[in-house]
């Protein structure tokens, strides 16, 4: 069993290092929530008592703590603490495209029913996720698509203003080329979340379905080259007309 001295040694950081610190806090708590201890309960320090251990402050602690949260390793509970979600069977995907390039690969054309641009202030989640302030106004684009039988998805989109959208763009074309050569912003990393839930009446509407008919949702945190938040979308898919597939191999 680690001595206390052991432990103390896990939660460091190097200063001198050219790696950002948010990005060492994260890589740290990565390897520490592996350990027995914490894939069995064990709540994380908080992160006021974090920042001090490792002589940072606690946003550069948050910052870390919600990247992981995101990819679903650590669940905060208020008035609880945070703590590691216990290891499940997954997979992570190494190559993806943007929907329109998806339909395009496997030769089905699909329709745009609807593509809704405005600005909007972000909520705490898409600023969670964009790393931004709270509140800071940010793109917002809406696309209803299909085939000629109905809308099968909705998509939800905020974009970091460091890109430079304007919203008068062509979202008719694919959206990362738009990001690409328009922007010089390259998409390259996409950290993805599916679940399964039921449409609400919101949702309903839009799918054609009946209130309670099964969605996938579908959240993608999409980054550039150095790990930054380019885009946070949202998509809600009609679970009679999408299957995700993902090939594994051993």
């Amino acid at each position: 069993m680690p001595s206390k001295k052991q432990k103390e040694v896990q939660f460091r950081l190097d200063h001198n290092s050219g790696l950002p610190l948010h990005y060492q806090v994260e890589q740290l708590l990565r390897k520490i929530i592996q350990e027995p201890e914490y894939q069995e309960g064990k709540l994380l320090p908080k992160e006021v008592d974090l920042a001090k251990m490792l002589g940072i402050s606690r946003n550069t602690v948050r910052q870390a703590t919600n990247r992981l949260e995101h990819e679903n390793l650590l669940l905060r509970k208020k008035g609880v603490g945070t703590r590691a979600v216990r290891e499940t069977l997954g997979t992570k995907l190494n190559n993806w495209a943007s929907f329109s390039e998806e339909m395009h690969s496997k030769g089905v054309q699909f329709i745009n029913y609807g593509i809704d641009v405005s600005w909007t202030k972000a909520s705490k989640s898409v600023a969670d996720n964009l790393q931004i302030e709270e509140n800071k106004e940010v793109l917002k684009l809406e696309r209803l698509r299909g085939l000629e039988n109905g809308p099968f998805v909705r998509f939800i989109s905020f974009f970091h203003p460091r890109i430079g959208l304007t919203g008068k763009e062509d979202f008719s074309r694919h959206l990362y080329d738009i990001l690409e050569y328009d922007y010089a912003t390259v998409p390259t990393v996409s950290k993805e979340r599916i679940n399964a839930i039921t449409a609400n009446k919101d949702q309903a509407k839009f799918l054609k379905v009946e209130v309670g008919s099964p969605l996938l949702l579908r959240k993608r945190l999409v980054c550039d080259p150095g790990d930054r938040p380019i885009e946070y979308n949202i998509g809600y898919y009609r679970a009679d007309s999408f299957t995700y597939e993902i090939d594994i191999r051993r």
